[in-house]
C-alpha cells in the first residue's frame, strides 16, 4: 500500500512538472455586416384623422406641438470593433430624415433607399440620431460596438458548435 501511495505521489509530482503549451485564442477577424434600417412613423400629424386624440396633442400647447414621433427600425444595432457595416437606409415617408453616427451623417430623402458604409473603429455605445429638429429626441437609437478582444476565439467556438 505504501508503495502504491509513493508511486501516486511521484506520478503527481512528475505531472506537475510537465509543461502544457498554452495557445492563445485566435484573434477576432473583422467582418462585413449588412444592416437595413427603416424610418418608421409612430405618431405623426397625418394620423389625426384616424386617432382623434392626436388633434389635441399636435395643437398649440399639446405634448407633440412642433414634433412628430418617428423611429429607426431596428433602433439598436450590435457589431464588433473593426467590423465594416453596410447600411441600407430606407425612408418610405414623405418627410426628410437623416441617419447620424459619430463620423457618419447620411441624408435620407423622402421615398428613397440610400446605401452607406461605416467602419466600427472603437468599442463603445454610440448614439444614432435623426438630425431633423422636430424628430428629436424621439428618433434615436444606438450602435453597440463590442471590443474585438472579447470576441477572440468566437469563430473557432462557432465552428465547434456548428460541428465544423
Amino acid at each position: 500500500m505504501k508503495t502504491l501511495i509513493r508511486g501516486l505521489i511521484v506520478a503527481a509530482g512528475i505531472a506537475s512538472c510537465v509543461r502544457t503549451e498554452h495557445r492563445p485564442a485566435p484573434a477576432y477577424r473583422a467582418r462585413t455586416r449588412s444592416v437595413t434600417v427603416t424610418a418608421v412613423p409612430l405618431l405623426v400629424k397625418e394620423e389625426q384623422g384616424v386617432l382623434p386624440f392626436l388633434k389635441e396633442d399636435f395643437a398649440k400647447g399639446g405634448v407633440l406641438e412642433g414634433k412628430e414621433v418617428y423611429a429607426f427600425s431596428p433602433s439598436s444595432i450590435t457589431v464588433v470593433e473593426g467590423d465594416t457595416v453596410r447600411f441600407t437606409l430606407i425612408n418610405p415617408e414623405d418627410d426628410d430624415h437623416s441617419f447620424v453616427l459619430p463620423d457618419l451623417a447620411v441624408a435620407m430623402p423622402p421615398q428613397k433607399t440610400i446605401e452607406a458604409t461605416y467602419v466600427a473603429r472603437h468599442a463603445g455605445i454610440f448614439p444614432i440620431l435623426c438630425a431633423v429638429p422636430s424628430h428629436l429626441p424621439m428618433m434615436s437609437g444606438q450602435l453597440v460596438v463590442l471590443p474585438a478582444a472579447t470576441m477572440a476565439g468566437a469563430d473557432t467556438l462557432a465552428g465547434r458548435v456548428a460541428g465544423r
